[in-house]
């Protein structure tokens, strides 16, 4: 496996949200197999639980992230931290016709303004550190690409695109690097879930020039070199995993 390829992780302390499941949850257990201290953060208890079960060694942390205040508090003595992964988020699908404010608040709470609110956390305890750091937004081909009935998704990823710029360039004095990650469909439970119709994929499938969603291993791998020092001249960018379905 990749992990072979030592990233520099060891003995770094990360936190991870959105860890309860998918992307998230597979990236904790792969920093953790690199050697790396992880703080998990999810809004459900059960998948925590489950995952500390199977991860011995895990720090919970069972909050909200679109409750800016429980946020604040549970976040609040999270101790030091020298790689962050904000992937949390929330997928409302709506026809742009019938979006709803609770649609829009949701999505922007948690798919952006929480991304603000921890990386201001995390990056205000790096900078009383004087340690450098990382940080790795998961975005989305979404974030660059109309998708029918993702008005709410589509425009929070694009957003999330712009803030990774605006980090990098206000972080970057600090020594700490910014980049997200823009997957295509990824092959998480959900992922299958939502693209088992076979028309639905096909229509994907047929703009994506390698032919085929990308898996979990895809997304982390791509994940833990942009927090390793192997990126150490890359920050601000948007690296897709799409199978080139950005390109066309």
């Amino acid at each position: 496996s990749s992990s072979t390829m030592d990233l520099g992780l060891a003995g770094r302390r990360a936190l991870v949200t959105g860890a309860g499941k998918g992307i998230g949850r597979s990236t904790v257990l792969a920093l953790k197999a690199a050697g790396a201290q992880v703080v998990a953060v999810s809004r459900t208890r059960e998948d925590l639980d489950d995952l500390v079960r199977e991860c011995p060694g895990v720090e919970p942390v069972c909050v909200d992230l679109a409750d800016w205040e429980a946020t604040e508090q549970a976040l609040s003595n999270v101790g030091p931290v020298d790689l962050l992964v904000n992937n949390a988020a929330v997928a409302l699908l709506q026809p742009f016709l019938e979006v709803t404010k609770e649609a829009c608040d949701t999505s922007f709470n948690v798919n952006l303004r929480a991304v603000i609110q921890v990386s201001q956390i995390v990056a205000k305890g790096m900078i009383a550190r004087g340690v450098p750091g990382a940080i790795v937004n998961v975005s989305s081909q979404a974030s660059q690409r109309a998708l029918t009935n993702h008005t709410v998704y589509c425009s929070t990823k694009g957003a999330l695109d712009m803030l990774t710029k605006m980090m990098a360039l206000e972080l970057g004095p600090h020594k700490i690097r910014v980049n997200a990650v823009n997957p295509t469909v990824v092959m998480t439970p959900m992922g299958r879930t939502n693209w088992s119709d076979p028309h639905k994929a096909k229509a994907m499938l047929d703009r994506i020039p390698l032919g085929k969603f990308a898996e979990v291993e895809n997304v982390v791998d791509t994940i833990l070199f942009l927090l390793s020092n192997r990126s150490g001249m890359t920050t601000g960018s948007t690296l897709p995993v799409d199978g080139g379905f950005l390109a066309t």
